[in-house]
């Protein structure tokens, strides 16, 4: 493996290589730009040079393409063209170690969470909640971890909200959360959800970051690929929360590592705009401070979008590498937006960065880059270097080879159904005529949650929300602060397994 201290990203007009160092690749970056201007091929290039230099990268493979990566390129055409023209360019065709994933677990290994590893702020976001609903899932929440009933797929919670209904004094306080209505609002939603072929996301054997993180047998970084190819198009909140998830999952697990040579792992999200749409503005908070901090553990954040209009400002602010392909205005809307995108960009006096966003050519890009000491470069228009690997899909065979030969063979293929909510409720009511007290007792299992939760969750909605979570504040523990985008209050995580 060759580990590189930076990261060749193509060529000005001039023929010279504009890079940005290894460094301050975890300053999270954005590329955008119009569709078929070559984004996902710049994503491509730059998760072989994270590679590389021995980082791990997890991607969404959202058009199927970016498997391509596994697989040896054969330039040709304008691609040898262009790889002639960068003589100093070291250009190897070669196949990059790809995992690859599926929710669905036909084109890559199954993907799954549980329940109580999202917990109920990012599964309300899912659901697309109101306020009462959400407050009712709380005290749901709430009354699973009283009683020690793991909630790891959708029946677990279906079990639990019947339970609820039959057993309404086990809410306690929170019974006047759990009204009909709300109870018969989260049952629909959750059957929506399995509709969309959801379902297929929460169970066990969960997804353990610390496979995502093992390098490849080459001491390359490895490159997981979610095929979420069905799911943004079918089912996009439940692919904008799996990201989320993962996201708040990272910044609670992952040690400070401070000022580093390189990053542990760089994360793209494609489709970014999905990440931000509908989102209620606690959650939104929440995602623009963990990316801001996320940074200091070691981790990337690359957003893939059209323009750079779709994510928040305070996100914008954030991102260091800007690198932005070509954008139509036609509209009086859509060219105030390109003179954002200008005025995003350091000056370069050599160009009108205005005029040049309209001009770009398929695999060109305006690019900015961060100084040494953490300061925008001028921008540069660059010609953006062709990948290693295939420009371009692996067949069925090529995958199923790769899935195959994965280091994870066999890991996460095979779901398993151990006793949850659903099985314990099942038992429960078998039993209940004759023990319905004992079977009611609180287990004692979860730790205690900090009185200042209730202070840091009390804005999230409404005032009954308000009163749900200064009640629930020293009961919910560490489901609660993993769905509120990672332990912000210094939480531990403990009992995964």
């Amino acid at each position: 493996m060759h580990e590189s201290q930076e990261l060749t990203l193509g060529a000005d007009l001039s023929g010279q290589p504009v890079f940005q160092a290894l460094r301050l690749a975890n300053r999270h970056g954005l590329i955008a730009g119009a569709t078929g201007t070559g984004k996902t091929v710049t994503l491509q290039r730059l998760a072989e040079a994270f590679s590389d230099a021995g980082v791990t990268v997890f991607a969404a493979d959202i058009k199927g393409d970016l498997c391509g990566l596994g697989a040896a390129g054969n330039p040709q055409g304008k691609i040898a063209e262009r790889i002639a023209g960068m003589p100093w360019l070291t250009h190897r065709p070669q196949a990059y170690p790809v995992t690859l994933w599926d929710v669905d677990g036909k084109s890559g290994h199954p993907l799954r969470t549980t329940l109580s590893e999202m917990g109920p702020l990012l599964l309300g976001n899912l659901l697309e909640l109101t306020d009462s609903q959400q407050a009712a899932l709380y005290a749901a929440f709430k009354v699973a971890d009283q009683e020690g009933l793991l909630l790891l797929d959708i029946k677990d919670l279906k079990a639990l909200l019947n339970h609820l209904r039959d057993h309404p004094q086990l809410l306690g306080e929170d019974s006047a959360l759990m009204t009909s209505a709300s109870s018969q609002a989260l049952q629909r939603r959750l059957a929506g959800l399995e509709q969309q072929g959801a379902e297929a996301l929460f169970g066990e054997p969960a997804l353990q970051l610390e496979d995502l993180l093992q390098p490849a047998r080459d001491g390359r970084g490895q490159i997981h690929l979610l095929d979420a190819s069905r799911l943004v198009h079918e089912a996009p909140k439940v692919y904008a929360t799996f990201l989320l998830w993962l996201l708040a999952e990272l910044f609670e697990q992952l040690p400070e590592r401070g000022d580093a040579d390189k990053p542990l792992l760089a994360l793209f999200f494609d489709e970014a705009h999905l990440l931000f749409a509908d989102t209620p503005k606690a959650l939104q908070d929440r995602l623009e401070q963990v990316v801001r901090l996320i940074r200091s553990k070691g981790v990337g954040v690359y957003f893939v979008t059209q323009s750079p209009a779709d994510l928040p400002d305070d996100v914008l602010a954030q991102l260091g590498l800007r690198i932005q392909h070509g954008l139509r205005a036609f509209t009086a809307k859509e060219q105030k937006s390109l003179r954002a995108v200008a005025q995003g960009f350091r000056p370069n006096p050599a160009f009108d960065t205005l005029s040049v966003l309209t001009e770009l050519g398929i695999g060109e890009a305006l690019v900015g880059t961060l100084q040494d000491k953490g300061t925008p470069a001028m921008v540069q228009r660059v010609l953006i270097a062709p990948p290693q690997s295939r420009i371009g899909p692996l067949n069925a065979a090529e995958r199923d080879s790769m899935i195959a030969q994965s280091a994870l063979r066999g890991r996460y293929d095979q779901a398993i159904d151990r006793e949850s909510a659903y099985e314990r409720l099942v038992t429960r009511k078998v039993a209940e005529p004759a023990d319905a007290d004992a079977a009611s007792q609180p287990s004692g299992a979860q730790e205690s949650f900090s009185d200042k939760a209730g202070e840091f969750l009390g804005g999230l909605a409404g005032q009954a929300m308000k009163n749900a979570m200064r009640q629930a504040a020293n009961q919910l523990g560490r489901q609660l602060v993993r769905g509120l985008m990672g332990s912000l209050l210094g939480t531990k995580k403990s009992g995964r397994r």
